[in-house]
């Protein structure tokens, strides 16, 4: 794309395999799919392997009615908008289909990539809809039983001078392993965020904004019911149901595949283990490492107690019990259980139609090891889409980039290298020539007076050489100081970048993964979800720079 095609452009592509941290594994996903074709059920960039798809999860039987009652009632709980509901009843019909994303249940919505997540099973949906003649329904699926407070009790924003400040919810909250559907908001959420109203600058969104969280995010809510109300008002008119995962009406559809792994304790940690050992062989790195002797799942007692073998038996907390007496208790009362990450996968797709799971880089890889889970307990594994990935600028931002040409990865390492560079380009060419070419008559008429210099005295060869490298020295901090010379000179454009830098990657990491995306809400408003639907393609192999 030219230099004029991105300034009348709101977008620019980068490879993704330049993005700072992308994954092998997950790159070869994208443009070497044969490499790891074995460890999936198909090409998500092949028409023919969506149709299959559509094909092999009609041929299971599953109850859709119930699902359709379960969520029905999750939405009246959290007054879900309208088409949010008319989605989830469509759930009903044995011949729906659904795409499926998910995320842990982050302070205030989570990062923004968890937005990206969401918009990406909304498109994808709505293509498939279109392509493959079905009705297809976005699913959000709220991981509410992950015990990790730490990881969700969090949520940064980008103040006035763009530096990122986090705000967070007592630690306190949880005092033990437990699921974080099990936390109640109390009134330290009014402090956090009287917090951050003063984190976040004035804009005129914020005031609205606050005043929305403030009612979903209420002492007294649910932590994961607050993450799903949320997610609901935001995107619910888009068609996307959002599903809590702790519902425990939910629980005894995945009686069976609970009894079926207690009757065969370990099972899934060696099929993934062994899946695991092929990625390892391939030069890849297994993202699980599985137990290959105890179940991949947990109890749910107060806490959330890890389920172990101990002489035969297993051992959860200070009860023990055979194979069989847990399997049953998991089949009579399957509220008490809950998947771990190898599991929670195939619960997901016993319960819902899924065609297609909208997958971060780290979910591909851990996804990558379950093919021979999804066979042992006969549910159909769906394609999995890696999420749209993108860096979300102001006009003034985007400009820059593009009049500059700044490789986006140069702006993440915390130094003035790539500003160095920059500052370069901006010097007057003939002070460049003229440098170059004192560089080239010192190195040219030195080289002549070294080789002379032995005929008259070979000890003062080494005498010369030293000459010349401590003129080139001073050569090279004579171009240092015209380059800090340039930078005094040129302020604006040391703002500029600095400003760049700091919306790309806050503290130097990647803004989607650290900035939530409530910050970008009160700068944008509403209409950043619709900019972002129009903007974010499904091109895998991309990750944009988007002008908001």
């Amino acid at each position: 794309m030219s230099l004029t095609s991105f300034e009348s452009s709101s977008k620019i592509p980068v490879d993704l395999r330049r993005f700072p941290g992308y994954r092998s594994f997950a790159a070869d996903y994208v443009f070497n799919f044969p490499k790891v074709a074995a460890f999936f059920a198909g090409d998500p960039k092949d028409q023919d392997a969506w149709a299959d798809a559509i094909r092999r999860t009609r041929s299971i039987e599953r109850r859709p009615n119930e699902i359709a009652r379960i969520i029905a009632a999750q939405q009246e709980r959290r007054r879900a908008p309208a088409r949010a509901l008319e989605a989830a009843q469509a759930l009903a019909d044995k011949a729906t289909v659904a795409v499926v994303t998910g995320q842990q249940a982050g302070l205030f919505g989570g990062p923004l990539y968890t937005l990206f997540k969401a918009i990406c099973a909304i498109k994808l949906a709505e293509r498939v809809s279109r392509d493959h003649q079905v009705r297809a329904v976005p699913i959000f699926w709220v991981e509410s039983e992950d015990h990790d407070w730490d990881e969700v009790r969090s949520c940064t924003v980008l103040n006035d001078a763009l530096a990122p400040c986090s705000v967070s919810l007592p630690s306190e909250l949880m005092l033990g392993p437990a699921p974080v559907a099990s936390v109640r908001l109390d009134d330290s959420v009014t402090a956090t965020i009287d917090e951050l109203t003063r984190a976040l600058p004035a804009t005129e969104f914020r005031e609205e904004l606050l005043r929305g969280l403030r009612e979903i995010y209420a002492p007294g809510s649910g932590m994961s019911d607050a993450f799903g109300r949320w997610i609901e008002q935001l995107l619910g008119n888009l068609g996307l149901v959002v599903y809590d995962a702790s519902d425990p009406d939910a629980k005894p559809l995945a009686a069976p595949i609970f009894a079926k792994e207690l009757s065969a304790p370990g099972e899934t940690g060696r099929l993934a283990s062994r899946a695991g050992a092929e990625l390892d062989a391939l030069g890849y790195h297994a993202q699980v490492q599985a137990s290959e002797d105890t179940p991949a799942l947990f109890m749910l007692d107060g806490g959330r107690e890890p389920i172990r073998a101990a002489n035969g038996r297993l051992v959860a907390g200070e009860h023990s019990y055979s194979p069989s007496e847990l399997a049953e208790q998991a089949r009579d009362f399957p509220a008490g259980f809950s998947p771990n990450v190898l599991l929670r996968p195939i619960v997901q797709d016993a319960i819902f139609p899924t065609i297609c799971y909208v997958a971060g880089p780290s979910e591909l890889a851990y996804l990558g090891q379950l093919r021979g889970v999804y066979q042992h307990f006969g549910v159909p594994m769906p394609l999995v889409q890696p999420r749209q990935t993108a860096t979300l600028v102001d006009s003034g931002a985007f400009r820059f980039l593009a009049k500059h040409h700044i490789p986006l990865e140069g702006l993440q390492p915390q130094d003035d290298a790539a500003l160095n560079e920059l500052v370069k380009a901006q010097i007057p060419v003939a002070i460049d020539r003229a440098f170059d070419a004192a560089g080239r008559a010192v190195e040219s008429s030195m080289a002549a007076l070294i080789s002379a210099m032995p005929a008259l005295d070979p000890t003062l060869e080494g005498a010369a050489k030293s000459t010349l490298g401590k003129m080139q020295h001073d050569l090279g901090a004579l171009q240092g100081k015209i380059v800090q010379a340039a930078k005094r000179r040129d302020e604006t454009l040391k703002r500029q970048f600095a400003r760049t830098r700091a919306l790309a990657f806050p503290g130097g990491q990647p803004q989607e993964r650290t900035i939530g995306f409530i910050s970008f809400l009160n700068q944008y408003g509403p209409a950043l979800v619709d900019r972002l639907m129009a903007e974010l393609s499904l091109e895998p192999d991309k990750h944009w720079i988007i002008a908001v």
